[in-house]
């Protein structure tokens, strides 16, 4: 038994001794988002008190019976904590250990209630019953035969769960990993981690190069073993990807896996030049420079050159009775619209060539042009296709244009992932779209793994059409693909720079277009572009709930679908974490009417604003859909995203869910929203960048409102400095046009 707290705290100078603590998880304090800290409640047997504890893993789940071998600390502002270092999940043995086992979600099919029926039935005998004897289930009320085998199938997964958790144990690794190994490798698990635990580094998500090395070191892997520097070098490269890069120079990757691997420089370098000596990396040689490319990223970015400079040589030609430039005044005549020149041009150019970058800010008219493009193309006979990143902008084209427009995900019928965990689209080089063109929007979002799939999949002759604001936000994967195609002056473009003033003489276009010269926007106290200044983050943070709560429904606006509060980051007071949480309890508190579930951290109500975080190509719905919580039952949710999408959710999925009353600037792109609120603090120094602020501006049609300090409005506006990002499919394009 552990001692008391009290008899702990008088011993604990110089005390260092490790202990073991046994208990059940009542509540989850703090977890973070990468699933690498978390702190959490725990209730010890037979003890009524309870303790705090620390671990460097996973959250683990309410209800969940612990063994848990650690040290007591003291921390300056929580006081004493039992500091993990090891963590195994046992069966609980009390009625009420297992019920609460159960109610945790860690066995598929049950939830809190049916946990509690099924206890009530078979007390402390529940677990055998469920092991041994499970048809005995059909006793308790409610339970079918599918829900039967859903329970039985999952609680059987456990024991081969609990065989890799001690082993994970046995060689001092917290257990809390093992469900992610199990979900990877299954019944291989055991001899993965025996035999190449260095794949777990980027295969296991949230298993990242330093737990896959502590497992390697356990197996007597020494520091300096070319296996371990290999794999450090494999790992700093494929995460290069992260930060938008395609490839990196020599020099800074061997700094990057020192870095990662403990070790000096020299030594990293010399296991470098060998694997290059016998071209086991992909590499490319740019005068005096070494660039090193993970596989895949040196793939999509040459097989992206070549299928552009393909459909710009081999596209089909556009059958016409007139010249261009009589087709383009004849449809100005029927529509009855008045073209400035560089809007002229564009629509002539579509009908000449195979490859086309339309490219401008907002109130340039981009969507008139696009619009020109589509009646002129079909007025000659032709099928086209409208896509884009995300459904939001997807929708917004459609409503622009009056026509069907796809995700490009759903345009490539997105399947799932492959075989090597890439994604599988049933659109590709062997089963092509069936258009004569395609027009692609908010092509500023598309990373270079994306736009290789997509134009796989474009037919030969095929005609493609980009259109994108360049001045925003780069993808957030890895590479910059319109800026590289505009860059490399191959690919014909008309960028519109005329502005033209919109109804209402809206200012956040005129504003948009100041912050994009690196001039400050023009601020008022009231009117369609606000600045409101701050003393601090708290107070800031005050300010946005009230808006959306009270200042903003009384104008007519829906603080559900009209109004987007938008952030730089994640953290602090004024980020999205934040934000979130205290929007929700002022636009959808907690009430009895509003059934909720908690997974980890992150609760989640009935009526909730929530945004999908990762591609689930099974349930097609991808990062970045926004829906609305329609329904919460035992066990499972139901997200509504459109009239078509409706999406059920249970278990391990609810972490793909995040809320979405506040979303990051990055989340944002594509999208239009009436109203939209943007704090700007101090604390957000190192994401105050003028294409952020920029970016976040243009996503308002009515009203911008900015909070904070005017020193963090002058560094995000005259910050343009971006970060550089490692290409090279402009030069690609470059030399390949070149011949």
């Amino acid at each position: 038994m552990p001692k008391k707290k009290e008899e702990i705290q008088q011993s604990l100078p110089g005390l260092n001794v490790e202990e073991v603590v046994e208990g059940v998880v009542e509540s989850i304090i703090f977890a973070s988002d990468d699933g690498r800290f978390c702190v959490f409640r725990l209730k010890p047997n037979r003890q009524n008190s309870r303790i705090t504890a620390t671990v460097n893993a996973e959250a683990p789940l309410v209800g969940q019976q612990l063994h848990l071998r650690g040290r007591w600390v003291t921390h300056k502002r929580y006081g004493l904590q039992f500091q993990v270092t090891g963590m195994r999940i046992e069966a609980p043995s009390s009625a009420e250990g297992i019920e609460r086992f159960l109610a945790s979600g860690v066995v598929d099919g049950i939830g809190p209630a049916l946990a509690r029926r099924i206890v009530e039935k078979f007390g402390r005998d529940t677990l055998n019953i469920i092991e041994k004897s499970p048809s005995r289930l059909h006793e308790v009320a409610g339970i079918g035969k599918k829900t039967i085998e859903k329970i039985t199938s999952s609680y059987a997964s456990q024991s081969e769960l609990r065989d890799i958790m001690l082993w994970l144990e046995s060689h001092h690794i917290s257990g809390t990993y093992a469900a992610r190994i199990f979900k990877k490798y299954g019944s291989f698990s055991i001899d993965t981690l025996e035999n190449h635990p260095y794949q777990l580094a980027s295969e296991v998500e949230g298993i990242g190069f330093k737990i896959a090395d502590t497992i390697a070191s356990s197996l007597g892997i020494a520091p300096d073993n070319r296996y371990r520097i290999a794999a450090g070098i494999d790992f700093a490269l494929q995460d290069i990807a992260q930060k938008g890069h395609c490839c990196l120079p020599e020099e800074n990757l061997a700094e990057l896996a020192a870095k990662l691997l403990g070790l000096d420089k020299e030594t990293v370098r010399k296991v470098l030049k060998a694997l290059l000596a016998e071209k086991k990396l992909a590499v490319e040689y740019v005068g005096a420079q070494t660039l090193i490319y993970p596989q895949y990223l040196y793939r999509a970015e040459n097989k992206v050159a070549r299928k552009l400079l393909y459909l710009q040589k081999y596209a089909d030609d556009i059958p016409m009775e007139e010249d261009p430039g009589i087709l383009v005044e004849k449809w100005e005549r029927i529509s009855g619209i008045h073209l400035a020149d560089k809007q002229k041009e564009a629509l002539e150019d579509v009908l000449q060539y195979g490859v086309f970058i339309l490219t401008g800010g907002p109130g340039t008219g981009k969507t008139t042009v696009v619009r020109g493009m589509l009646d002129l193309l079909q007025l000659q006979g032709l099928t086209v296709l409208l896509g884009a990143p995300t459904g939001r902008a997807a929708k917004r084209l459609a409503e622009a244009t009056g026509q069907k427009a796809m995700t490009v995900h759903r345009l490539l019928e997105a399947q799932g992932a492959g075989g090597t965990g890439a994604p599988a689209f049933g659109k590709n080089e062997d089963e092509q779209l069936e258009a004569d063109i395609i027009i692609l929007d908010e092509v500023s979002m598309m990373d270079i793994v994306l736009m290789q799939h997509f134009l796989s999949a474009v037919p030969d002759g095929a005609h493609v059409i980009l259109v994108g604001d360049v001045d925003q936000l780069p993808s957030v994967g890895p590479g910059a693909v319109l800026a590289d195609i505009l860059r490399s002056g191959v690919v014909p473009s008309v960028r519109l720079t005329d502005i033209f003033r919109q109804r209402g003489d809206n200012s956040i276009i005129m504003n948009a277009h100041a912050i994009n010269a690196g001039r400050l926007p023009i601020c008022s106290p009231q009117g369609d572009f606000q600045f409101w200044e701050m003393p601090d983050e708290e107070t800031a943070a005050a300010e946005i709930v009230r808006l959306c709560a009270e200042v903003l429904p009384k104008q007519g606006f829906s603080p559900l679908t009209d109004i987007q509060v938008l952030s730089p980051m994640h953290r602090n007071a004024c980020g999205t974490d934040n934000l979130n949480r205290v929007l929700q309890a002022a636009l959808n508190p907690k009430s009895p009417h509003r059934p909720e579930l908690t997974n980890g951290t992150q609760t989640f109500r009935l009526g909730d604003k929530v945004i999908q975080t990762k591609n689930n190509y099974s349930k097609q719905v991808f990062n970045g859909d926004i829906g609305f919580i329609m329904a919460i039952e035992p066990g499972k949710m139901t997200v509504h995203y459109s009239e078509e999408l409706e999406v059920e959710y249970e278990g391990t999925e609810y972490k793909e869910l995040q809320l979405a009353y506040a979303l990051t600037v990055h989340k944002s792109q594509g999208s239009e929203y009436p109203v939209v609120i943007l704090p700007l603090m101090p604390a957000h120094h190192i994401m105050l960048q003028r294409n952020l602020l920029y970016t976040a501006v243009t996503r308002a049609k009515r009203e911008v409102i900015l909070l904070g300090s005017k020193a963090a409005l002058n560094t995000a506006v005259s910050n343009d400095r971006t970060r550089k990002r490692y290409t090279l499919l402009a030069e690609r394009l470059y030399y390949g046009a070149k011949g």
